[in-house]
């Protein structure tokens, strides 16, 4: 620039700026198709971070057309291997309507009464994560200690009891009911189960919900953790713990895995 001052940068016009929101859809097919790829891609990235444990652990999602039935990883196939061709649809009673393999009838079980409960959900996830199960077995919730377990306060509940492996649609019910319109639940002595109006926000509250567990889990072995006050904590969810954030915040989690795994979109 010969010794001259640069030219200050001027802000570009906001509508110039990428931000990443919710895609609108122009056909049930179009929207059916969006589920599955994200179904998949969460599926795998519960796989990565360790929620699988057997062939235990579902995530499902409602179809946009048929809304009694819910898309579903196969059962016994690894969550990291799963690609959208490999999905299942199954009916509320667990019947299999599209796909070459079964589903797990004990966990379908209780996903379908969660969604039946719930219209407003598109997708309900639960696995075994070792978090998750650790606060369950105590029977405790997620105390509002850092600005992530905000997002759950006064939004997620206890599922007092435990009756084995569910394959009762009563047990279901109960399970749902005690959800109500919340968007998270402890099982006891089980783990944990999230719900969002997208698979992104699902999956999303589900990480979190995890990770939530293991600050707790281990702030109260080494001390005794500062609880954020009733006000600031509401404050906190209000902004942090709306299914469009959970939606925002997996987008970095979806954007990889879709780019270093493209292969689960086969």
């Amino acid at each position: 620039m010969d010794g001259q001052t640069p030219p200050p940068f001027l802000p570009l016009p906001t509508d110039r700026l990428r931000f990443a929101m919710p895609p609108r859809h122009e056909s049930v097919e179009d929207e059916r198709r969006h589920r599955k790829e994200r179904l998949a891609g969460a599926l795998r990235l519960f796989g990565r971070l360790g929620f699988e444990d057997g062939v235990s652990g579902h995530i499902t999602a409602r179809d946009p057309e048929f809304s009694d039935c819910f898309w579903v990883n196969p059962f016994g196939m690894p969550f990291r291997h799963v690609t959208v061709s490999d999905l299942v649809l199954a009916n509320r009673e667990g019947r299999v309507v599209q796909g070459g393999h079964h589903v797990n009838q004990a966990a379908f079980t209780v996903h379908a009464q969660v969604h039946t409960a719930r219209p407003d959900v598109v997708a309900v996830a639960h696995c075994h994560s070792v978090h998750g199960r650790a606060l369950a077995a105590l029977g405790d919730l997620l105390d509002p200690i850092t600005q992530e377990s905000c997002a759950f306060y006064e939004d997620h509940t206890l599922y007092d009891t435990y009756s084995g492996v569910t394959v009762d649609a009563d047990e279901g019910r109960r399970i749902a009911a005690a959800l109500g319109s919340r968007k998270a639940l402890v099982l006891r002595n089980h783990g944990l189960l999230t719900v969002g109006d997208s698979v992104d926000a699902a999956a999303w509250w589900f990480v979190s919900m995890e990770r939530s567990c293991q600050v707790q889990l281990t702030a109260k072995a080494a001390g005794r953790p500062v609880l954020i006050d009733h006000r600031q904590a509401v404050a906190t969810r209000e902004q942090l713990g709306g299914d469009l954030v959970g939606w925002i915040s997996y987008q970095p989690m979806w954007q990889d895995i879709s780019r270093s795994e493209p292969d689960l979109l086969s």
